[in-house]
């Protein structure tokens, strides 16, 4: 751990008295110019221009350092910081041998600065044994620093360290104090806590990593306190022992150990979009409360994800329309179209109800108190909420225009579009992809029904309905 600064100048002066005090300050500058502005701090650059002179610090007298002074090559770093992420246990083979390793990795913080660190072997276990969670303040005693894939600094932990809970005096920033809401994100950043709106309901989708693994990746949009500005949550390889088990729709969310990046059209609005990791933790005010038994009637049979659960869509006896996710073995023989399910979900996104293995039960019942279909299907006019899913029946107004649009990445995705009208008005109705097909094959005067179709802001500020992935179209005669 690195001394105070003034006795490290002393010490290499009586070490080297041929060099003066202002020559020292130059070499230091120097250093601090071939490396990079922002990568040093004068005490940083010492450390590089004592090994240079061949000068070594170990028998001086040292203090606590700070995140900003650490450089690759640093050893027996003793520091105190603020956990912000605490990702999965990780564990692998060296290639020379059999012999496995464990490592974990946190996201420290402290007045100045942010860096990982990584926690080998029985370290790696510290954070479940000492119950440490984002926002708890830990001391890292005798660390040492290496250089990361990317090139940054992190602090390693090996045999001989440790980490420990920390209660004493600090002027660390608490989680609140540096975290923003959805009016302040203004340019892409690392390492952030942000709070917001959601008002839509999150979904998680398998995707294919770049090794051709599936993976899991949670989709929202969170908005400010007055909805003037919304942006796109997208946290990839979501750890779902991060999530809260019930995300409710307006409820107040905060994100924390995420990262700021310019958005993509094709997903979202353009504007800035939040993205995290497998270390990103999920807070809300919804609570973990029990939630109420649920019934609904089923209106769409069950479409396969895949693997093995089915989609279907239900409404409840409020004409509240949710997709329920089922898995296939809970799912009797009795549940099809118009059938009454009554049970407790698993998970409760928003109006995404996901039924597992996992705290949960499912029957079906008879009952007539809940709506049917037909009972149950919007007009135009009374479209009004953003990120809502509706059932919508409407004529074909327009012949369908389709095009394929150039993504950030310069993939080709087709989309398509035409106008849709019922007694009470018009709106546009949009698909990407698979759905683009779907509206493109539609004629002038043909009756359709939607269901699960989500309203959205259109580029031109006007409200239009897409069709997510699972949104039935069916042509009525």
């Amino acid at each position: 751990m690195p001394m105070e600064f003034k006795r490290m100048l002393e010490h290499v002066l009586e070490k080297k008295p041929e060099i003066t005090m202002e020559g020292l300050k130059e070499l230091i500058d120097d250093k601090k110019r071939k490396i990079g502005a922002g990568y040093l701090t004068d005490q940083g650059a010492l450390f590089l221009v004592a090994a240079d002179l061949g000068i070594s610090f170990e028998n001086v007298p040292r203090s606590n350092t700070g995140i900003k002074d650490l450089f690759v090559g640093a050893k027996d770093i003793n520091l105190t910081a603020r956990v912000l992420s605490i990702y999965p246990l990780r564990i692998f083979a060296k290639r020379e041998s059999a012999e496995q390793l464990e490592n974990r990795t946190l996201t420290v913080y402290d007045e100045n600065g942010t860096i990982r660190l990584r926690l080998w072997n029985k370290l790696a276990h510290l954070p479940d044994e000492l119950e440490i969670k984002p926002g708890n303040v830990i001391k890292i005693v005798n660390g040492y620093v290496k250089s990361g894939l990317d090139g940054k600094p992190v602090i390693n932990l090996g045999e001989f360290s440790s980490i420990e809970r920390y209660e004493g005096d600090h002027s660390i920033p608490s989680l609140q104090s540096i975290g923003l809401n959805v009016a302040q994100v203004t340019t892409e950043q690392d390492h952030i806590v942000v709070s917001g709106i959601l008002k839509s309901s999150p979904r998680i989708m398998e995707f294919s990593d770049s090794r051709g693994e599936v993976k899991k990746s949670l989709q929202a949009m969170l908005s400010n306190d007055d909805s003037s500005r919304s942006l796109r949550l997208a946290i990839w390889n979501v750890n779902e022992a991060n999530i809260p088990r019930i995300l409710k729709l307006n409820s107040s969310v905060r994100i924390i150990g995420a990262r700021i990046k310019q958005g993509n059209l094709q997903y979202g609005n353009g504007d800035l979009e939040i993205h995290g990791d497998e270390g990103t933790v999920v807070e809300s005010d919804s609570g973990e409360k029990n939630e109420n038994v649920i019934m609904l009637r089923l209106v769409s049979d069950g479409r396969s994800d895949g693997g093995k659960k089915k989609i279907f869509y239900g409404i409840d006896e409020q004409r509240n329309l949710f997709s329920v996710t089922i898995e296939d073995d809970l799912i009797s023989t009795q549940v099809s179209v118009n059938s009454v399910i009554q049970g407790v979900p698993s998970r409760v996104f928003g109006n995404s109800l996901i039924f597992s293995h996992e705290d949960t039960h499912i029957k079906s019942i008879e009952d007539n108190s809940i709506p049917m279909l037909e009972e149950s299907v919007t007009k135009i006019k009374n479209t009004d909420t953003i990120g809502q899913m509706y059932i919508l029946e409407a004529i074909v107004l327009q012949q369908p225009n389709a095009s394929d649009v150039n993504t950030r990445t310069g993939n080709l995705v087709s989309v398509a579009d035409t106008l849709i009208g019922d007694d009470t008005g018009e709106i546009r109705l949009v698909g990407w992809r698979e759905n683009s097909n779907q509206i493109a094959n539609l004629k002038v005067g043909e009756r359709i029904r939607l269901i699960g179709a989500i309203l959205t802001a259109g580029r031109d500020g006007r409200s239009e309905i897409t069709m997510r992935k699972d949104t039935m179209l069916t042509k009525l005669s």
